[in-house]
Parts: C-alpha cells; structure tokens; sequence
C-alpha cells in the first residue's frame, strides 16, 4: 500500500491524543516500511556529553516494542550501551557499515561534542593503543552518512554540557560539523519524535524544519500555545507557588519561548507530562537551554512574555 505525506501527518497528529508511546508505528506505516525500496537502513547511534537519557528513553517506547524498532524500522548496527561487541570488534563495525553502506546509512548523535584537549574529553575506543575520539569519529563518518540526526538537548544545541562555563569546548552536532542537521532537542527526547522523524526520512526523506532545524511536526508550536492553564494566562490569574491555580509563567515556567507538542503527546506512554504534573515547563526543547533560558525558577523577562490576544511572542 502507499502511504501518502498527508497521511502520515494525520498519524502523527492521532498519535498526539495520549494514547500511548509511538503510535507512529500503525500498520499503515509498517506496511509502508516493509514496501520501501531500500528495506531497513543501517544506523550508527554514537554517544557523546549526556547522560544517555535520549537512548533510555528510545528503549522505554513500548507501541512499537523496542525490538521492533530496531529490527523492522532500522537496522541498528553500533549503539555502544546496548551492542554486544566490543573493543576492535566494535571498531570494525564502523568501518564496515562505513564502506559498505556509505551514502546510505543514517548517523544519529546523542550528546554534544567535546572540542578542548583535541577532543580527549570523549573517548569512545582505542586502536593500537591510541585513543578514538568521538570527534574525530563523527568527522569521519558524517560524509558519508544519508542523514545526520542530532538527537536529545546536548546534541541539539549544546544543552548543559556546553553551559558557561564550558570547560571541555563542548558544541552541537551542527555547529561542530559546520553545516545544518535534523535536530531532536528535549532532555530527553520523546521517542515518538525519534522514530517519527526515522520514519519520515525512510518513506520521505527530510521532513520539514524549523529555523532550528527541528521537525515541524513535532516542534510548530510552543508549548504555551497548547498550555492547559493558557486561560489562567489571558485572565491575568498567576500562581504564586506550586500546588496553585494559575499560569506558572511567574514560578519559572518557560512555555512561550518553548516549541513542542509535549501537552498533547505526553510522556510515560502517555500517562502525564511536567505541566500536567504540576510543575512548569524548564525550556530543554529551546535552542537556548540552558542558559538563555534562564535558571529554572527564575521568570521570564516581561519582554519574553507572549502577548495574550495572538498567543505571539512581544519582539
């Protein structure tokens, strides 16, 4: 069967109303994947500055299983948490998918990029006793690669390994490469962003992308403009602690200047999400996170406030 754009669109809006985790993966979509032309794609998953919070959240997706992400979307050949191999073998994969599949392979990047100390601050192997950076490994590989998908806040935009004072040279994917890629922000990324926007490039190609280089899809809208507590906003109704009614832009909350469809598609298999849970959004899908954004309880300046009629941002 063919699966229309337009279509998938549709899925992916349906898949926002709380129902569970990757809802993407339908069986119009399978049926769509197991007719494409190309059959799965080899991925390379590196692992740079994180704390591997994107990739647990990728194994928690429960609607597909993980194994069936892995085996029917993609074919996953390195993710150094959860393959087998090791060391030289480890190596070897690399190279192999390097050669075999250049051109073809889809290179996801989870955590920024140490550039200080010739990138020493991010080991991920050893070759006859010298040391196999990541950056040096991404340099490598990203010419080759079909696709380059920053995955999660630090990859991104930097997230926190690359806030001031940024002793280890820490960069986005894009900014050390030079050159624009897709971009995952959140910390961590909602797997229904992961495997949508995989899905997209396997029956697509590119989505569409913001300035940012964020999915439109996922990312076309800040989260104030679908905020539950929008109209505690528009009636000028604030809480002055957590546990009140009110709009939370006062307590931190950095919703207006944050793009994601977090109040729809939820998180936890669609069980809740930090507004829902009575807390404020903390900005880690914004370009700027975390430091234009601002300490986490810390408000707003007036001038970031959106302007209550049109729901915009105050230039």
């Amino acid at each position: 069967m063919k699966l229309t754009r337009r279509e998938f669109f549709k899925l992916c809006a349906s898949s926002a109303a709380g129902v569970g985790i990757s809802q993407l993966y339908v069986p119009e979509v399978v049926a769509a994947l197991e007719n494409a032309a190309d059959g799965n794609p080899p991925v390379i998953w590196l692992q740079g500055q994180s704390d591997s919070g994107c990739s647990v959240s990728l194994l928690n997706t429960t609607h597909p299983s993980i194994s069936e992400v892995l085996l029917k979307v993609i074919s996953l050949r390195y993710h150094a948490t959860i393959m087998a191999a090791t060391g030289e073998t480890a190596n070897q994969t690399l190279e192999d998918v390097k050669k075999d599949a250049s051109g073809k392979f889809i290179l996801i990047v989870e955590g920024s990029i140490p550039t200080k100390g010739n990138g020493e601050y991010c080991v991920i192997g050893e070759n006859d006793g010298k040391h196999i950076t990541l950056a040096d490994t991404l340099k490598d590989l990203a010419p080759h690669a079909a696709a380059i998908v920053a995955v999660g806040a630090c990859a991104a935009f930097g997230g926190i390994p690359a806030a001031k004072p940024n002793p280890t040279g820490a960069m986005s994917v894009s900014e050390f490469l030079g050159k624009p890629v897709v971009n995952i922000p959140g910390c961590p990324a909602h797997p229904d962003w992961i495997v949508g926007t995989l899905v997209h490039v396997l029956l697509y190609g590119m989505p569409d992308l913001d300035t940012y280089g964020r999915p439109v899809m996922f990312f076309g809208q800040t989260i104030h403009e679908n905020c539950p507590r929008y109209y505690y906003f528009a009636d000028g109704q604030y809480a002055s602690n957590f546990g009140e009614e009110g709009c939370l832009i006062q307590l931190g909350c950095k919703g207006p200047v944050t793009n994601s469809d977090c109040p729809s598609r939820r998180w936890n298999n669609g069980v809740n999400w930090c507004i829902g849970n009575g807390g404020m959004c903390i900005g880690c899908c914004a370009p700027n996170f975390p430091d234009g954004t601002g300490s986490l309880y810390t408000a707003l300046p007036k001038e970031k406030w959106p302007n209550k009629e049109s729901k915009t941002f105050i230039a």
